[in-house]
């Protein structure tokens, strides 16, 4: 793929992150207005600001590169020619953003052909900034940022689940988890958590079912960083929720079977 031109799609990502990160950060603050539906149960949710900041962000890349696919959290698929297609969550972690809690963030991730390829992750109250591409490292507001060394032990997991798995599933990966010593948080947005993984915050990130809005950027971010990441489904599965892990490189092999995501039809 054209270097010029993957420079150029970095640059309008990271400039798109920052000024739908602005813009939600303005919606956040007055957030008592905003105009709230519930999507499939009380904690998915979207509302007004999700939808503009997309609307925002679709708009500028379709103007810049009409042949690329886009394909977002609020307004679906939008076909495109070059191999190229943009994987856009506009608010990752509505939730708390809706409770007036930091942990939201904008994610523009893109893949092609080869996989995931660009990821730009804008934490817009702690006003943090992540990007990769592949092949060309990962920053955290412009310095170079690296995966944790070590086993699954060397630092706290993220995990994330919601009703797409049955709840006892879910239990028993967590007993699974604590049972082998391993210490887990969760923390509002799954984008987000993949960003620390590769920033050297987080050991790993592992969700049962996961969009894959919700995790391209992280995912490139953490190849960037020296980590390793569950493969996600291409092509009409790209569509599908699919079972989402991340880690530092040493533990990613014991996280795997400790989870063991795809070992059953329910999993």
């Amino acid at each position: 793929m054209h270097s010029d031109m993957n420079a150029e799609r970095l640059k309008l990502a990271v400039d798109l992150a920052r000024r739908a990160g602005d813009l939600g950060l303005d919606y956040f603050r007055r957030r008592d207005a905003l105009v709230v539906e519930t999507k499939r149960h009380v904690t998915d949710l979207v509302s007004e600001a999700d939808r503009e900041l997309e609307t925002l962000i679709r708009t500028a890349l379709d103007k810049a590169f009409p042949d690329d696919a886009q394909l977002g959290e609020e307004h679906g698929l939008s076909e495109g020619h070059s191999g190229f297609t943009w994987v856009i969550d506009p608010i990752d972690g509505t939730a708390p953003f809706l409770n007036g809690l930091p942990g939201w963030c904008v994610s523009i991730g893109a893949c092609d052909s080869d996989g995931p390829a660009l990821g730009v992750i804008y934490a817009p109250v702690l006003d943090e900034l992540f990007v990769a591409f592949r092949g060309k490292g990962a920053t955290l507001n412009g310095a170079p940022i690296q995966a944790l060394g070590g086993d699954l032990r060397a630092g706290l997991l993220g995990i994330g689940a919601n009703d797409r798995v049955a709840s006892e599933r879910v239990g028993q990966m967590l007993t699974d988890l604590m049972d082998a010593g391993v210490g887990w948080m969760r923390y509002g947005s799954g984008a987000l958590m993949l960003a620390w993984v590769a920033a050297g915050r987080l050991v790993g990130y592992a969700e049962p079912r996961m969009n894959a809005w919700d995790c391209m950027a992280g995912y490139v971010l953490i190849n960037e960083a020296g980590g390793r990441v569950l493969p996600f489904p291409d092509g009409p599965g790209l569509l599908v929720p699919a079972p989402v892990m991340g880690t530092c490189a040493g533990a990613y092999d014991e996280l795997h079977e400790i989870c063991a995501f795809g070992s059953t039809p329910d999993w």
